[in-house]
Formats: structure tokens, C-alpha cells, sequence
């Protein structure tokens, strides 16, 4: 897990400051999924990237972030964390009392 926060922290660095998100982790999820890696399956976990802008961390956006950015991380995390075949992308969340 702490391989693929590193992994994406260190893809998003590179963008300039005035593209960076406020708050940007990599979370492991309960999910897991069938993939393929090289010419066998797996049954591994996703991961879960979040990258949001906030200026009161109670109420956040998302950030448009390259795609390049994006995919480079994701292809990343795949090929080099053990028990991670797949990866999703927080969107959006609010506050909320719910």
C-alpha cells in the first residue's frame, strides 16, 4: 500500500504547483477483481486514487488532472505493487452529515 501512494505522490510532484491538488492519496480497497498479468490471471485487489482541490478541507473537488499523469501512475502501481491488478478514481465528495 505504501508502495502505490508513494508511487502516485511522486507522479503528481511533477506536475507544476498550479496544477497539484490540495489533498491526493492512494487508498486500498476491499475489492478485489479478476485481471490478467502476462499470460495468467490474478485475483487482486483495486486501488483507489483521489486528487481533490479544497481550500477549507471540509467540502472538496476534484482536480482535472493529465491524463498522462493519470495513466502513467495507474500503469505503475499495476506492474510494480504486489496484489494490485487494478486501479478506480475518486471523483468527487462533499461534506455531509449523512
Amino acid at each position: 500500500m505504501q508502495d502505490a501512494d508513494a508511487i502516485w505522490r511522486e507522479e503528481v510532484d511533477k506536475l507544476p504547483m498550479a496544477q497539484r491538488p490540495s489533498q491526493y492519496f492512494a487508498a486500498l480497497t476491499n475489492m478485489r477483481s479478476v485481471g490478467v498479468m502476462g499470460d495468467e490471471r490474478t485475483y487482486d485487489y483495486a486501488i483507489a486514487l483521489r486528487a481533490v482541490t479544497t481550500t477549507d478541507f471540509m467540502i472538496a473537488e476534484v482536480t482535472i488532472l493529465p491524463t498522462e499523469t493519470i495513466t502513467t501512475a495507474a500503469n505503475r502501481i499495476v506492474n510494480e505493487v504486489k496484489n494490485i491488478n487494478r486501479h478506480v478514481r475518486l471523483h468527487h465528495e462533499t461534506a455531509g452529515n449523512d
